[in-house]
């Protein structure tokens, strides 16, 4: 690979709790937050105002302005791996559709021709190789200018086409929830006893946000287990930490391996929910009845459906913003999730 009279950057992709690498490779695309305050440079006054440090608001500079179209990317995971290696294409943009990166708000975007993809064979190097610190840096580092040098790049790589990015999830209100619920055989006192928790369900979550992270316990107690019990579910077929199982779901008692129905995994607020699933997966692993887990921090909820004895996300949703689908993960939005984590579910 050519790298002489190349800028190149290195951008993070995450941390080791929360990986966000796959989105960036799928969608062709590096991004940065927060991005609530809106496009730069016009967030900068609503972030100074929020208390956002001069540090973040000078990485944000660095990729909306001081990155360039041609410029090297180099996607990085901590200080000593590497995910993908790309070519900046275009301008700076500001994208809605990336407003909830697994509970991130992360719609500061620039366009990647990804030119070596590393998600399933990732390059490591000694730690601190790469910087640790703000999202966007210049790359600094020699060792892994070399190994840019040796990449071996096919040239019609650089001129392959990028990836159509996703459109935002509609917005939905609670009547088109429980009309959609009913429609798929949801029982009426379900959908109404849903109905009248709902609201107060999403008071708690949107004064969570901003606020000291809670314990996993409280928001078990406080959210997710008010939303299983008006979806159905009753005291007796709700285990909670039954067998190192955060909450556990039975179709029918006893409860047992054989009746384990659902496998629920909660994280505190502000970690990455999507990420509990491999812990989750293997609770449910030889429970044969059990075909869903859910991975909550009380506001956010995936739910996986067991296809081929693999889980797969079929929905997820977000308590304070309510979607009807969310296109970067390929998956629906609330209306399916909740039909997902409702007692009388069969696939």
């Amino acid at each position: 690979m050519i790298i002489e009279n190349k800028k190149i950057w290195q951008q993070a992709c995450g941390d080791t709790d929360r990986n966000y690498s796959r989105i960036c490779l799928k969608w062709d695309v590096i991004l940065n937050g927060p991005g609530y305050a809106g496009k730069y440079p016009e967030c900068n006054e609503i972030l100074k105002n929020h208390g956002w440090k001069s540090k973040k608001r000078t990485d944000l500079w660095r990729f909306a302005e001081q990155m360039e179209n041609g410029d090297l990317v180099v996607l990085r995971l901590g200080t000593n791996t590497v995910l993908g290696v790309g070519q900046i294409i275009g301008d700076y943009e500001w994208l809605e559709c990336f407003g909830d990166v697994d509970g991130w708000d992360l719609q500061h975007v620039r366009r990647v021709n990804w030119l070596w993809n590393g998600i399933n064979t990732p390059k490591y190097f000694n730690t601190y190789a790469l910087k640790q610190g703000d999202t966007t840096q210049e790359m600094t580092s020699d060792v892994v200018k070399d190994w840019l040098r040796e990449l071996n790049i096919p040239e019609e790589q650089y001129d392959k086409q990028l990836t159509e990015l996703p459109k935002e999830g509609r917005s939905i209100d609670q009547n088109e929830i429980a009309e959609y619920l009913f429609e798929q055989g949801t029982s009426s006192n379900s959908i109404e006893n849903l109905t009248k928790e709902f609201d107060e369900l999403r008071r708690i979550a949107k004064w969570y946000v901003g606020k000291a992270t809670p314990s996993e316990f409280e928001t078990v107690s406080y959210l997710v287990v008010p939303i299983l019990r008006a979806l159905g579910w009753t005291p007796q077929k709700m285990a909670i930490e039954w067998h190192k199982v955060d909450l556990a779901l039975f179709d029918q008692l006893p409860r047992k391996d054989d009746n384990l129905s659902v496998v629920v995994e909660a994280k505190k607020k502000g970690n990455s929910c999507l990420s509990a699933k491999s812990q989750a997966q293997g609770y449910a692993q030889g429970k044969e009845n059990c075909k869903r887990l859910i991975v909550t921090d009380g506001l956010r909820y995936g739910t996986y459906i067991k296809s081929e004895n693999e889980y797969k996300l079929k929905a997820y949703f977000n308590l304070t913003d309510l979607r009807e689908s969310y296109p970067i993960y390929d998956c629906l939005g609330i209306k399916e999730a909740l039909r997902i984590m409702t007692p009388e579910w069969r696939q």
